[in-house]
């Protein structure tokens, strides 16, 4: 493996082209089924070789975490399971590729019998991604969940997807309690006795949510426990697109050894093997997959939280480098700037301090744009309609996660407010830059406006 350089994406990028472009045989001797979208770190978003291979090394995770379950709370086997494996998208715009991008559904991730077995046991959504808008994809997701009182299971990615349809479900009660009454359901009468504030009402015999519960997530995964306090919420192992990291078994979470090839970059920029990280030590992660990224930096930062028997258990703690990622969208700085400089475009005046940061509200979370000089007509319709070419941040928007970008004009003296900031938090003047992102909240009681 040393022979074999680490790489980034962009460093793979041109073997992923002659991919796309049908070429067999390019960074894996296996035929490539589908490319999988999600972000990138300088463009828009990656495209993630997917094969026969990788699909037997996601199931080498996926069976023992999910056995694993089963033996803790056999009652998941009796009854209908919701599984969001992959994040909800829009359709795809036509792409430039022979090979296909994205799956049909999430089951075929699995793949054989495995995806046989997931599509007979789930709660399968009516199209979920031909919703026209938001509002049409929570009421079919609420009415497709609320015919099912046997639910056992639930699994996605965000908590606060499932919280943010629990708070949509009282706009929407009336109206599913009609449809199911046009279908004949049964339902309808259980329903109509129910407290929709009340989740175990609404399905007596939920015994399992699982979801992503390290670092942003940890704040909405309590929300998620306060709600449903009879049901185990287990917070998911780290996974991605690319490849399964950890996976949750025997109350850890250990790395998932039989999936792929791991090795992990200290601080000092030493590269070790699983067998030689130690507890409470961080690193970044490095996977060599069967989908064809060799010795690839995810850009994920773990900390070793201890051991089961010697596999190290790992906790997710963020992004390598300046990412922000409250709900999964991970906006890279590199991307931010680029989207800044292209709806930039053609304005005399530059501004003279630009910031892009998280911020919430009344409303909710969102991206706010604080700007120090001539704000153009449309800039925050603009920046948000750019940060869509993210697929992940379009998905959090789409769901209601995030919502749309605001600007924020500041008065004066923005970058010496900026820092000042910083400062005060402990870092060196010296150190501090001026960036396009920040993933700290609250600027808009740092800054003043005009």
């Amino acid at each position: 493996m040393r022979r074999v350089p680490i790489v980034e994406y962009e460093n793979a990028a041109p073997w992923i082209d002659r991919i796309c472009g049908g070429e067999p045989r390019v960074l894996t001797s296996e035929h490539v089924t589908h490319l999988i979208p999600t972000s990138g770190s300088t463009g828009a978003r990656k495209l993630i070789p997917f094969t026969a291979g990788l699909q037997r090394e996601f199931n080498r995770a996926i069976s023992p975490w999910i056995a694993d379950l089963a033996r803790q709370y056999s009652k998941i086997l009796f009854g209908p399971a919701y599984w969001s494996i992959t994040p909800a998208q829009q359709p795809p715009e036509a792409e430039p590729s022979v090979v296909p991008v994205g799956f049909a559904d999430d089951a075929s991730y699995l793949g054989g019998v495995k995806g046989w077995l997931v599509r007979a046991a789930m709660v399968a959504i009516s199209e979920p991604n031909s919703a026209a808008n938001l509002e049409e994809f929570r009421f079919r997701t609420l009415l497709c969940l609320l015919r099912q009182r046997e639910l056992r299971l639930i699994s996605v990615w965000h908590p606060s997807f499932l919280t943010l349809l629990l708070d949509a479900l009282p706009d929407y009660w009336e109206k599913i309690l009609a449809q199911l009454r046009r279908e004949n359901n049964h339902r309808a009468r259980e329903l109509e006795h129910a407290d929709l504030h009340q989740p175990k009402s609404l399905w007596p015999n939920l015994r399992v949510i699982s979801c992503w519960g390290d670092s942003h997530a940890e704040l909405s995964l309590a929300e998620l426990r306060r709600r449903f306090p009879n049901v185990f919420v287990q917070a998911k192992g780290l996974l991605a697109t690319e490849a399964f990291v950890t996976i949750p078994f025997g109350g850890r979470r250990p790395v998932a050894v039989r999936s792929h090839f791991f090795e992990f970059i200290d601080e000092h920029g030493q590269v070790h093997r699983v067998h030689e990280l130690r507890e409470h030590e961080t690193y970044e992660v490095v996977v060599t997959t069967a989908g064809g990224l060799w010795r690839y930096r995810t850009g994920d930062q773990i900390q070793v939280t201890g051991f089961l028997g010697r596999t190290p258990s790992l906790r997710f703690i963020g992004r390598n480098g300046n990412v922000s990622d409250l709900f999964g969208e991970k906006l890279s700085e590199a991307f931010v700037a680029k989207v800044i400089q292209e709806t930039m475009v053609g304005i005399d005046e530059k501004p003279r301090f630009v910031l892009l940061a998280p911020d919430e509200d009344m409303a909710g979370c969102r991206y706010t744009l604080y700007i120090e000089g001539t704000v153009p007509s449309n800039l925050a319709e603009a920046v948000d309609r750019a940060l869509r070419q993210n697929p992940n941040y379009a998905r959090c928007r789409d769901l209601g996660q995030l919502q749309s970008v605001r600007v924020f004009a500041i008065a004066a003296r923005g970058y010496e407010i900026f820092a000042g900031r910083l400062v005060k938090e402990g870092k060196r003047l010296g150190d501090i830059k001026p960036v396009p992102l920040c993933n700290a909240a609250g600027w808009s009681k740092t800054f003043s406006g005009i």
